[in-house]
C-alpha cells in the first residue's frame, strides 16, 4: 500500500506473459512504475511462454499494449527503449522440466551479473488449470526454496468452490510457504478500496457510529454494462456468483465490516477480514431462495445501442443456465453488526458501469419539523465510489433557501482527482510494487479464500442442483430481474440508485 521504491534486485517472471493479461495490465503497470522511478535499478522481466517469438517480437507486441492501456498514454521512444531492455523471452513448455532448468540458469546468470542474489517474483498469468503444473516445474527446479526472496503470484479464480479452493491451497503450500504466496485480486489495489481503512479508522467522526445502533443497512453494488466479451469460455462455467461475489464483493464487505486492527501489520489486517467472513450467518439450502437471487440478461439496449442476450454471445452455450446477475442478503452475527442486513448485487449488461458501497443510516429518533418541511426527507447516506470515478459522497439534510422551513438532501462530495490534482496509480501498479516490496497486506491469505468460499458454496450447490426455469429473465440495460427488487421490498427497503451516474464501460 506504500509507494516506496523497490530497491532489492528483482527478477519478475511472467508465465503466460505473451498473453492478454500481460499486454493489457501487467506490462503497462510495470512501465508506469518505471516512469515513476519505483522499480529497482537491477530488474529483469522474463516472459515464459510456448509461442514462437524472440525478444524483439515480444517487445514490439508488449509496446502496443502499453501504448493502448497505460494511463500515461503513448510511450516516449527513449524511455520505452530503456524499459524494454529489461524484457527477455524464454520459450518453453510449462510442464517440461527443461523449462525450469533453463529458467534457473537464466536467473543464476542475472545474479552473477548483479553480483548479489535477486528477489524472484513468479507471476502466473495463465488459466487456473496450469497452476499445479507450473508450481511443480518451479519446485522441481528448486526455484521456490528461499522464503524471503521467492514469491508466487496467483490470479483468481482461486478454485470453483470450497473443496477445490482447499485443494489449490494444498498444491501451493506443498511447494511454497504460505508467506510466499500472493493471491491477487486487483480490486484491492484500487485507491478508494484502500481508502476505506483510512476513512474508517483515521476519523473519529465516523467510527463511533459505525455499527448496528446507527446503521440501518449496507448496499454493495458492482455493475458492468459490458457482456462477457472474450471471456465466454471461462464465464459460462463460472457465473456472477463465482466471478464477482466470492472475491470482489466479499472483499468490500470485509473492509466495511471489519473491526479496528491493532496495527497496520499485514497479518493483523487480514485476520480481521477473516473474522468477518467467519461471522457471516451460515446459509442453509432451505434459505437460499429467500436470501439469494440469480438472473440472466436477454436482448435489450444500453445507451441507445441494441445488444444481444447472453445466450447469443459468442462462445456461450445457447441453452446456458449460467447466471449473469446475482444478489444476496447476508447478516454478520457479531456485536457490531447483529441484525444489520448487507445487500450485495452484481451483474453484466446493467445500465452503467459503477462500483459503489452505500451505508444507510438510521433515521433520527424524533422529527421536530412540520410535515410540510420533510416531504423530501431522506436518511443520511454515505456512498463510497470505487469506480469509474473514485470518491466519497455524504448525503445530509439541509434547509432549502427561502422563508419557509423545508428540508432537502444535499451532497458533500470528495473526488480524488479534484483534491489531489493527479491520477491515482492503477490497481496493478500498487499490487505489483507491493509484491516486489514483500508486502502482503492487499493479498488474500489461504484461510480468507476458504472462508469466502464457505459463505457462498451453499448457494452454488442449490443453484447447480436446481437450474433456473425462467432464463433469460430481464433485458440488458435493466437493473436485473424483478426478484432482485423483491429481495429488499420484503424488508421494507429498495435498491438505491448510484449517487454517481457511472461511465461507459470499455472493458469488453
Amino acid at each position: 500500500m506504500k509507494l516506496t521504491k523497490a530497491t532489492e534486485p528483482t527478477a519478475f517472471i511472467i508465465f503466460g506473459g505473451a498473453g492478454d493479461l500481460s499486454w493489457r495490465k501487467l506490462v503497462p503497470a510495470l512501465y508506469n512504475l518505471h516512469l515513476d522511478g519505483q522499480l529497482p535499478e537491477n530488474m529483469a522481466v522474463i516472459v515464459v511462454d510456448a509461442k514462437e517469438m524472440d525478444d524483439e517480437e515480444l517487445r514490439r507486441h508488449l509496446h502496443g499494449g502499453v501504448d493502448q492501456f497505460s494511463r500515461r498514454g503513448k510511450t516516449d521512444a527513449k524511455i520505452w527503449s530503456r524499459f524494454a531492455d529489461r524484457i527477455t523471452y524464454l520459450k518453453g513448455d510449462f510442464a517440461d522440466s527443461k523449462t525450469g532448468t533453463a529458467l534457473g540458469k537464466r536467473l543464476s546468470k542475472l545474479e552473477k551479473e548483479w553480483s548479489e542474489p535477486a528477489d524472484r517474483v513468479f507471476y502466473l498469468a495463465t488459466p487456473p488449470t496450469l497452476v499445479e503444473t507450473i508450481v511443480q516445474t518451479l519446485s522441481g527446479a528448486g526455484l521456490c526454496q528461499d522464503a524471503d526472496r521467492d514469491r508466487l503470484v496467483v490470479e483468481k479464480p482461486f478454485g470453483r468452490d470450497l473443496d477445490t479452493a482447499r485443494s489449490l491451497n494444498r498444491i501451493l503450500t506443498d511447494a511454497f510457504a504460505e508467506e510466499q504466496v500472493y493471491r491477487i485480486d486487483h480490486y484491492l489495489g484500487k485507491e478508494t478500496v484502500q481508502n476505506i481503512l483510512a476513512f474508517r479508522f483515521a476519523n473519529a467522526l465516523f467510527e463511533p457510529i459505525w455499527d448496528r445502533r446507527y446503521i440501518d443497512h449496507v448496499q454493495i453494488t458492482v455493475a458492468e454494462s459490458v457482456g462477457v466479451g472474450h471471456r465466454a469460455d471461462y464465464y459460462d462455467h463460472a457465473g456472477a456468483l463465482r466471478d464477482m461475489v466470492q472475491n470482489h464483493l466479499l472483499q468490500l464487505l470485509c473492509l466495511i465490516a471489519m473491526e479496528s486492527p491493532v496495527s497496520f501489520d499485514a497479518d493483523e489486517i487480514r485476520s480481521k477480514k477473516v473474522e468477518v467472513l467467519q461471522a457471516v450467518r451460515a446459509i442453509t439450502p432451505e434459505e437460499v431462495p429467500h436470501i439469494a437471487v440469480r438472473g440472466q440478461y436477454g436482448a435489450g439496449s444500453i445507451d441507445g445501442r441494441k445488444v444481444k442476450g447472453y445466450r447469443h454471445e459468442d462462445g456461450v452455450n445457447p441453452a446456458s443456465n449460467t447466471e449473469t446477475f446475482a444478489a444476496l442478503r447476508l447478516f454478520i452475527d457479531n456485536w457490531r453488526w447483529q441484525g444489520v442486513p448487507f445487500y450485495l448485487r452484481t451483474g453484466k449488461r446493467l445500465p452503467t458501469k459503477v462500483s459503489e458501497v452505500s451505508i444507510l443510516f438510521q433515521p433520527v429518533p424524533h422529527q421536530p419539523f412540520p410535515s410540510t418541511a420533510v416531504e423530501n426527507w431522506q436518511p443520511n447516506r454515505l456512498a463510497i465510489h470505487i469506480q469509474p470515478e473514485e470518491g466519497i459522497v455524504l448525503r445530509i439534510q439541509a434547509k432549502q433557501p427561502g422563508t419557509r422551513m423545508i428540508l432537502g438532501p444535499v451532497d458533500m462530495r470528495f473526488r480524488y482527482q479534484d483534491t489531489f490534482q493527479s491520477t491515482s496509480p492503477e490497481a496493478y501498479e500498487t499490487l505489483l510494487l507491493d509484491v516486489m516490496l514483500g508486502d502482503p497486506t492487499l493479498f488474500m491469505r489461504a484461510d480468507q479464500v476458504e472462508a469466502a468460499w464457505a459463505v457462498i458454496t451453499p448457494i452454488l450447490e442449490v443453484w447447480d442442483d436446481v437450474p433456473a426455469a425462467d432464463f433469460p429473465d430481464h433485458p440488458a440495460g435493466s437493473w436485473g430481474p424483478e426478484t432482485a427488487e423483491a429481495l429488499l421490498v420484503r424488508d421494507g427497503r429498495s435498491w438505491l440508485s448510484p449517487v454517481f451516474s457511472g461511465a461507459p464501460d470499455d472493458s469488453d
